[in-house]
């Protein structure tokens, strides 16, 4: 499995699970909306400025993100090991901005609630078949 196919796997997926590290060192996963965009080993995602995630990511910045392919006899699932840095920079949310978010940010693109986690891949682990794959991103 090369960089390029994995991450043209991650954009067809629908669901993407994210993982932080609590103020205990034990690691919390979430499942999220697909990615908003993926520009070189970024990966955005959009989320609530007051969520513990955030919090989180502010403290320690390690993550992983999980995405996973389920058919009828074949299973696929990529790990992804990087950063994740908290965006609340109005540029950067104009980028990941849709229209449809005024349903959850009342006060739009500028709602202080409304930020932008921007994942850097470092590492990704690819599972097929019963086999896995390192691959250096």
């Amino acid at each position: 499995m090369t960089k390029e196919k994995i991450f043209e796997f991650i954009k067809k997926q629908k669901v993407a699970f994210i993982s932080s590290v609590d103020g205990k060192g034990y690691p919390v996963t979430r499942a999220m909306l697909s990615p908003r965009e993926i520009d070189g080993n970024d990966i955005y995602f959009s989320t609530n400025t007051s969520s513990k995630k955030v919090e989180q990511y502010l403290a320690n910045n390690k993550a992983c993100v999980y995405f996973y392919k389920k058919g009828i006899l074949k299973y696929q699932g990529v790990t992804i090991l990087g950063t994740m840095q908290v965006c609340t920079d109005q540029a950067t949310k104009d980028k990941i901005w849709r229209f449809g978010d005024k349903i959850f940010y009342k006060q739009g693109v500028t709602d202080p609630d409304y930020c932008v986690l921007k994942f850097t891949a470092q590492e990704a682990e690819y599972y097929c078949d019963f086999k896995i794959e390192n691959v250096k991103i």
